[in-house]
């Protein structure tokens, strides 16, 4: 498909059209300011997005042709408001928001007149939706609630979801102060690689000989972090290992890099430790007891379905039942704040199935469930396995919802990701009192998340402000290991950043 626009917008404008065209491979081609489209191409779709003026009117226009039909949508612009479309226009500005705004309106719904189909978040295309929530319920009060109905075109429900999120998390970030961060400890390989995943991860197997340097360099950067965060007197909150699978590593491993944080860094402060044992194939008794010695308090136990058929259709290599019995040796390691995650829509499954799992989750009664819907990679063979299973993803996401609360589970963080099925969301449910403060953090961006390893990505949180500033690992294992140290030398940037507040406490 191609998108033609005469306006800086394209990124939200490819964004709009991918809500309505996931598996599509979209083309962007830029015109200048006024210029028509001259031809149009022959046996494609193709979308046309502009600003004109005419005999000095400004109007914002969106004309659609899909599959031979045809439609157009306008709306006249203010003459303020269309400067906010010319690139010399201050990004951020309220006049540039405001011209985008209109754009995107406008092709939002040009798009869902010709589809017939209205996305159930709306205009809404980025990761973290109830962060907007919060920003505006901080400007506008509960105007807020209106706002994404009326203006977002975001559905009853989706905006109900949200502000109950919203609400619920403001107890826990309110425990965080300017100089909290979070640490995160990337472990990037699995035993095998899921069909679905969408991470920087590898096969354990494969990069086996270079394990151990790879957690040498890793306890290095752990040190500079350590030494960096007590000069600027920074409060650790959370810690979380993630991936990956950190529990693909074997026992020996694991130890060494737990005793590290638990030398490297004042756990007396921490009010949550994760560590991703995702695969349930990946665990002993060995393993959990380590983990529990060295003072983890959370892990993830995920078996995504209780359907051997799809787990093998997946490319996870465990059976349903060795989920069930990793669930229980935790529980006897003494874990008593326990996740699991579910995916929805994939192949090989149905709603009955899916339904079937998440009661058989239900029955195991972990502290928290986490339900994904699959995100589609564009002309893999896994999309194209589920590109006609999309319409059963609504009901099963909200009679999954309803048994999640009739059980005590409560929603408590949300995000999105780009291509999901359905136009769907990712949410955390959990019991009363074990809401996973790492993830309100992060995916709310509410303070400093310092990461080490490859593909991490530390947010440096402005304290008492919403700047956010990041500092990127290499993302692949081999890459993370040769220029090691440049990701050091990268690190310097924290201090560089904090320099900025010195009185952030």
């Amino acid at each position: 498909m191609k998108l033609f626009i005469n306006h800086p917008f394209h990124y939200e404008a490819e964004n709009l059209t991918r809500l309505f065209f996931p598996l599509e491979k979209i083309t962007v081609i830029k015109l200048n300011f006024g210029e028509a489209l001259t031809a149009s191409p022959e046996n494609e779709n193709y979308i046309y997005s502009t600003l004109n003026e005419v005999n000095g009117e400004y109007k914002v226009r969106a004309y659609v042709n899909i599959n031979g039909k045809e439609l157009t949508a306008e709306r006249d612009v203010q003459r303020q408001i269309a400067s906010g479309f010319f690139l010399s226009a201050e990004k951020g500005s309220a006049l540039r928001d405001e011209a985008e705004m209109q754009m995107a309106e406008v092709l939002f719904k040009a798009l869902s007149e010709i589809t017939g189909y209205t996305p159930p978040w709306g205009m809404l295309t980025g990761v973290r939706p109830s962060k907007l929530m919060r920003s505006l319920l901080n400007e506008m009060g509960e105007g807020a609630v209106d706002y994404f109905k009326k203006k977002l075109f975001v559905s009853d429900k989706k905006t109900r979801l949200l502000y109950s999120i919203v609400k619920r998390q403001q107890g826990i970030i309110d425990l965080s102060v300017p100089s909290s961060y979070s640490l995160y400890v990337s472990i990037p390989f699995c035993p095998t690689r899921c069909e679905y995943c969408s991470f920087v991860s590898h096969s354990i197997t494969s990069f086996k000989k270079k394990i151990p340097e790879y957690i040498e360099l890793l306890i290095k950067e752990l040190e500079l972090i350590s030494s960096v965060a007590k000069d600027l007197g920074l409060r650790l909150e959370t810690v979380y290992f993630g991936g990956g699978t950190p529990t693909s590593l074997n026992e020996s491993e694991l130890y060494t890099l737990a005793d590290a944080v638990a030398r490297l860094f004042p756990l007396d402060s921490v009010m949550e430790y994760t560590i991703e044992a995702g695969r349930p194939d990946t665990l002993n008794e060995e393993k959990l007891n380590i983990m529990k010695a060295a003072g983890v308090s959370r892990i993830s136990i995920n078996p995504q379905t209780f359907s051997d058929e799809v787990l093998k259709g997946i490319g996870r290599c465990h059976t349903a039942q060795q989920t069930v019995d990793a669930f229980y040796m935790a529980r006897q390691a003494g874990f008593d704040n326990i996740n699991m995650d579910l995916i929805t829509n994939l192949p090989y499954d149905t709603p009955d199935g899916f339904m079937d799992s998440l009661n058989k989750t239900l029955e195991l009664d972990p502290e928290s469930i986490t339900v994904h819907s699959l995100a589609l990679k564009r002309s893999s063979a896994l999309a194209a396995a589920v590109r006609d299973k999309q319409e059963w993803e609504a009901p099963v996401y909200e009679n999954a919802y309803a048994a999640l609360e009739n059980k005590g589970y409560l929603p408590y963080y949300l995000y999105r990701q780009s291509k999901s099925a359905g136009n769907r969301e990712n949410t955390g449910f959990s019991k009363k009192g074990f809401e996973s403060a790492y993830n309100i953090y992060m995916m709310e961006e509410t303070h400093t998340v310092l990461a080490a390893g490859a593909g991490g990505v530390s947010r440096l949180k402005e304290p008492n402000g919403e700047f956010i500033d990041r500092i990127f690992n290499y993302k692949y294992p081999y890459e993370y290991i040769s220029g090691f140290e440049e990701i050091l030398e990268r690190k310097k940037g924290i201090k560089t950043f904090y320099e900025k507040y010195p009185h952030c406490n």
